[in-house]
């Protein structure tokens, strides 16, 4: 019986002293993804670093047993509450890789297990989820997470503000989705079938484009997943086969270019990513031979500003001016655009920021301007749009431009749409344009083509046209009545509602119509609502439902800046919320659930 215990415990112990070793290397190795993966993830090489955080979390999984759910964390670190356990951080930023990818099917389960699991410890998680879900279409989902992220974030800064921002771009979907007018416009992808990204189309005479292209894979030009510029015929809509265009080779990325009027010319980007920062430039060369370009040399030091990235030219009629896009100091934040005075050679004189007309505290790219139409297009993630990057319009020239626009939906997406150009001779913007959008694409930008219809407004046979009459006559002096503080227009909502619903657009176009009469005047936007729910989450409730009619607003072309957002959660009711024998009041609630505009400002 001894010699038999003796047995097994030799076995048992010969088994440990097997198993500590492979345990240990185990560990080991795990760690050395999750190391490996943070490296990536700091060098903002995303798709590496996604790989190793999913090589970390499945090595840390049960031990590879069957069944098992790779990104389930352990008693102990869903009890852990000092610090964020190293694989919740890592699944954190799992999710952030794919949502950086732009991969949001992946993305969304990831952060919708962080948010379950500790939204305290990591709050941006509540917020990018709601990107996620505003991304894949689900609306109502996302403003409940952005309500969630304002509900619980008190530091008042940029996230806040993006996560207010959010919201208005949720209600501007909505409002776009629903334009009656959307089958006017056709969108076809250029490059069927083609892997890799397709962007920034500039004109190539008439029957050619110039663009940027990471098509290189499996061919001949050089890396794979490195930008080229590149060039192909393009005649009734149709792309043919992209060739290399004849640059010397170089180590860097190059893309994003601009071609003189006479086409001797050429204004581009290089730019390269070294441990996660990138540095960008703008260079020039000319044409020797036809079809043939000299080394390209650094544009000088008014437009490139040393430890500064400059990026994405854009020449003015006549090569007298240069558009471009920088971070460098001197902005509104981000990247603006800015504008270049060049001498007769092309050289850069001086150099000043386009403004805040046009530039924001966030990004703008791409600047493109219509000669035809006196029009700059140009991609912002800074205003109401329909996320990401929208393209926008503003007419003028450098030193006065109008209110930028949106070109809403279909020509923008809820993707990124960016770096347009137009054929067109006339006024018409949208007419033989090009745009990149990744729109249909898991995740690069692509050449699409965009046409708008225009139905011509036909008189009907017996219709007489009368010629307009002026009556003047003679109008009393009336004394002018002080309306500051008024409440010019409300705004009702259905129980724990944010959103403005159809039946409120006539109210609120007679508010659009009174600023666009009084320019001068300023508005509060004021969200109020019942008092259900905790103190926290009526003020949150409140402030959405302001954002709301802001976005509305500001999608009719009203300045934000005449707009004042204000949440007063329950505070402030216009009837009781219940009746004096202590039952409900329906009614009440129903009054109290509203957006109020109140006139804070007017003309003198």
């Amino acid at each position: 019986m001894k010699w038999m215990l003796y047995k097994k415990c030799l076995a048992a112990g010969l088994l440990v002293g097997m198993l500590l070793p492979a345990a240990g290397a185990h560990a080991q190795l795990s760690h050395e993804y999750l190391r490996a993966a943070n490296s990536y993830f700091a060098k903002a090489d995303y798709s590496s670093a996604s790989a190793y955080y999913e090589k970390y979390l499945k090595a840390g999984s049960n031990k590879g047993h069957a069944g098992s759910d790779p990104y389930a964390l352990t008693a102990a670190e869903m009890k852990q509450k000092t610090a964020v356990s190293s694989r919740l951080q890592a699944l954190y930023q799992l999710a952030e890789s794919y949502r950086l990818l732009t991969d949001y099917d992946k993305a969304a389960p990831l952060y919708q297990q962080v948010v379950a699991l500790d939204s305290v410890q990591l709050p941006l998680a509540t917020f990018h989820y709601a990107l996620v879900l505003r991304a894949q279409g689900k609306y109502n989902e996302a403003e409940q997470q952005l309500g969630r992220f304002l509900h619980s974030y008190s530091a008042q800064d940029v996230d806040r503000e993006a996560a207010t921002r959010e919201i208005q771009n949720v209600q501007y979907i909505k409002t776009q989705l629903a334009r009656k007018d959307a089958h006017l416009f056709t969108i076809t992808k250029l490059a069927e079938g083609k892997e890799g990204a397709s962007y920034a189309p500039v004109k190539l005479g008439d029957t050619a484009l110039l663009f940027t292209a990471t098509w290189s894979q499996g061919r001949k030009w050089g890396k794979a997943h490195t930008n080229y510029l590149c060039q192909a015929s393009y005649q009734n809509g149709v792309l043919g086969d992209a060739v290399k265009a004849a640059l010397p080779a170089s180590d860097m990325q190059e893309g994003a270019a601009a071609l003189s009027e006479d086409g001797s010319t050429l204004y581009f980007t290089r730019w390269a990513v070294l441990s996660g920062k990138k540095s960008a430039a703008i260079y020039v060369s000319r044409q020797a031979v036809k079809g043939v370009w000299d080394k390209p040399v650094v544009l000088g030091e008014v437009v490139n500003t040393p430890g500064y990235n400059m990026q994405q030219p854009c020449l003015l009629p006549g090569g007298k001016g240069l558009l471009y896009v920088s971070d460098k100091a001197g902005g509104f934040g981000g990247y603006d655009l800015w504008y270049a005075q060049l001498d007769v050679n092309g050289k850069p004189i001086s150099s000043v920021n386009l403004g805040n007309t046009i530039n924001t505290a966030y990004n703008e790219q791409a600047p493109y301007y219509h000669a035809a139409s006196g029009t700059l297009v140009f991609a912002t993630d800074g205003r109401t749009g329909l996320g990401g990057y929208d393209l926008f319009y503003s007419k003028g020239q450098p030193g006065s431009w109008s209110v930028p626009e949106n070109f809403g939906y279909p020509v923008n997406s809820l993707k990124d749409d960016m770096y347009f150009i137009s054929a067109s001779a006339s006024g018409q913007l949208l007419d033989q344009a090009v745009i990149s959008s990744d729109r249909t694409a898991a995740c690069c930008l692509e050449l699409m083509t965009v046409h708008q219809q225009i139905v011509p407004v036909v008189a009907k046979a017996d219709t007489v046209v009368v010629p307009q009459v002026t009556v003047v006559k003679e109008t009393p002096v009336i004394a002018p009545v002080d309306l500051t503080g008024k409440i010019v227009g409300t705004v009702r909502y259905a129980y724990s509602e944010a959103v403005v619903t159809p039946s409120s657009y006539i109210a609120l176009d007679s508010i659009v119509h009174l600023l666009q009469t009084d320019t001068a005047m300023q508005v509060e936007v004021g969200g109020h609502t019942d008092d259900r729910g905790t103190e926290a989450f009526n003020l949150a409730l409140s402030e959405s439902r302001a954002a709301s009619v802001v976005a509305y607003l500001v999608s009719k072309g009203i300045d934000k800046n005449r707009l004042v957002i204000k949440g007063y959660g329950a505070t402030v009711p216009l009837a009781p919320n219940k009746k004096e024998d202590g039952s409900d009041n329906p009614e009440g609630r129903e009054r109290n659930r509203r957006t109020e505009i109140k006139i804070l400002k007017r003309s003198s």
